[in-house]
């Protein structure tokens, strides 16, 4: 059952490299809802920030939504690590 999980969230992160808003928003998705990984709010804002900046309205909802059970500095930390990913893609 690992194995699959690990799989699906591989198969995301290298969808993701691309760009495509889609990749990026299912990312968040599984950070924020804990889907074969541990919950981690700050993972998930990150993809959710990049997927909105690509157009997902979807992904500007829930990142506001889980923003309000965030800290300043966890959103802070978010945003940087949405900044360095840019860089490097």
């Amino acid at each position: 059952m690992a194995r699959v999980q690990m799989d699906a969230l591989q198969k995301s992160e290298t969808a993701a490299q691309s760009g495509q808003s889609e990749a990026l928003y299912n990312l968040g998705l599984l950070y924020a809802t804990g889907k074969g990984v541990d919950v981690d709010l700050v993972t998930a804002h990150k993809w959710f920030n990049l997927a909105a900046m690509r157009g997902s309205h979807a992904a500007r909802d829930i990142r506001t939504e889980i923003a309000q059970d965030m800290s300043p500095t966890e959103i802070a930390e978010a945003q940087r690590q949405a900044r360095e990913w840019l860089s490097q893609h």
